[in-house]
């Protein structure tokens, strides 16, 4: 068994539309462990974060020009996808990191 951290996803503008940011690779299970969400707009934004179709983070709201770290232990199988999606374009930067076990 090979575990691997690893930064799954990094956006500098979330699309304003649900968009994969992230799919698990065959014979591998991934392992969410922190969501940084950063606002680099002037106003307060949302953003909404889903692992295969269910929201993980819903509608979130992240005041302007601040960021907001989330510490979590989230598994996901192999196939299972990862989406994004801010209230504005381009409005919050997303770093997601993890482990993935092979």
């Amino acid at each position: 068994m090979t575990v691997t951290p690893k930064q799954l996803a990094g956006w500098n503008g979330v699309p304003a539309t649900e968009t994969t940011i992230y799919t698990v690779p065959a014979s591998t299970t991934t392992i969410i462990k922190n969501i940084v969400m950063s606002n680099i707009n002037t106003a307060d934004q949302t953003i909404t974060i889903k692992v295969n179709a269910i929201p993980i983070i819903y509608q979130y709201t992240v005041k302007s020009k601040d960021t907001v770290v989330i510490d979590l232990s989230t598994v996901a199988t192999a196939g299972s996808t990862f989406t994004a999606q801010a209230g504005a374009a381009t409005s919050i930067a997303l770093i997601i990191s993890g482990v993935e076990v092979s």
